[in-house]
Formats: structure tokens, C-alpha cells, sequence
């Protein structure tokens, strides 16, 4: 839910997505969430996952405060020895994705219909049972809160996510990279709009 709809913005708080690069040792999830939480930060989401270095991690993740606050956090968190880098990605153009499996129970009759409406969110049916459908999908948070009520009134019978993952758009614009060479393989990736 975007932080300016859900009646944040009155309140001087709003949504920050923080991306943090740390190593990867036991106990630093614990050691960085423990100090949200002692500053009184509710973490919405939380994604951790090893990056192109294999000795280190990026954390995401989503808490609502005010920016001056987080701010003062974003620098404690900077200081654990662990943590080698955190930053407020909020106020940058990114791309966030959340991935969700979710059971929905279906008869025989149901299955083409929740077919179509998976294909309308681009999501995939990764497994059918005798009265259950399992469904992946990934996008926005809205997008998958939105998919979630369209399968509600079939029956959820069990659903997990992964929480937000986000990345910082390339600094350079769209129409400066007919300038740039093409990448390996002969292919120039561009912003998706999805």
C-alpha cells in the first residue's frame, strides 16, 4: 500500500526502503533487526539473500518513520561491523519485486478461470492437485495485494511471501543509451515498466 494513500503523509511518516550490503555471518539479521526494533521501528518486510559476491548479503527492508528518525538508525546501522553499506533507497527511482506462492482451492470447473486470471497478472500455476491450485506471481506489492483479493473468494487455503526486494535504477536516462555499446550478447536492457 503506498505510504501517501494510507493516511501516512498527516502523520510527518511515511514508507523507506532500506537496502543494506553485510556480510555474511551469523547473527547480522538478528543484530540489525534487533536495533529497528529498540528504536521502535515495526519492519513491514524483509528480504535477505546473497548478492553477486558471495560474502555478501543484501538485506531489504520496509519501515514506516519519519525521515529525520530513520536517518539517525541508517548511521547506528552503518556503525555495526558487519554492515558495510545502508542506504535509504526511498528517495531514488527503483525497482522493487515481491514474490508469492499461493494455494487456492479449486474444482475441476474453477481451474481454467483462475488459469485466466493468473495470465492477466502474468503469474504461473506451478502445481495442480485434486482440489488445489498452487500459483507463483511477482510485482509490486499492490500487484500481488491485488491478486490476493481476486483469489479470496475461490479460498485461499495457504499463501507465503518473500517479502520486498529492490534495486536502484541505472543512473543513466533511457534515450542516452543509444549512445552507450551493447551489451554482452548483443542486448541492451532497459527499465521495465512492469
Amino acid at each position: 500500500m503506498d505510504w501517501m494513500s494510507d493516511g501516512l503523509q498527516d502523520t510527518g511518516w511515511r514508507r523507506h526502503v532500506l537496502s543494506a550490503l553485510v556480510m555474511n555471518q551469523p547473527g547480522v539479521l538478528s543484530h540489525v533487526a534487533g536495533m529497528l526494533a529498540s528504536r521502535g521501528f515495526n519492519i513491514d518486510s524483509l528480504a535477505v539473500g546473497e548478492t553477486e559476491t558471495p560474502e555478501l548479503s543484501r538485506m531489504t527492508f520496509v519501515v514506516v518513520g519519519d525521515d529525520r528518525h530513520l536517518e539517525q538508525v541508517r548511521k547506528q546501522l552503518e556503525k555495526i561491523v558487519t554492515v558495510v553499506k545502508v542506504l535509504d533507497i526511498s528517495k531514488e527511482e527503483f525497482v522493487e519485486r515481491d514474490l508469492m506462492l499461493i494455494k487456492v482451492r479449486a474444482t475441476p470447473e474453477q481451474r481454467s478461470e483462475i488459469r485466466g486470471l493468473a495470465d492477466d497478472f502474468r503469474a504461473r500455476v506451478v502445481d495442480v492437485g485434486p482440489s488445489l491450485m498452487m500459483l507463483e506471481v511477482s510485482g509490486t506489492a499492490k500487484k500481488v495485494e491485488a491478486f490476493i483479493e481476486l483469489m479470496r473468494p475461490y479460498g485461499i487455503a495457504e499463501l507465503a511471501r518473500t517479502g520486498r526486494i529492490a534495486l536502484v535504477r541505472d543512473s543513466v536516462r533511457p534515450v542516452d543509451r543509444a549512445t552507450l555499446p551493447p551489451e554482452p550478447g548483443g542486448v541492451v536492457v532497459g527499465h521495465s515498466s512492469l
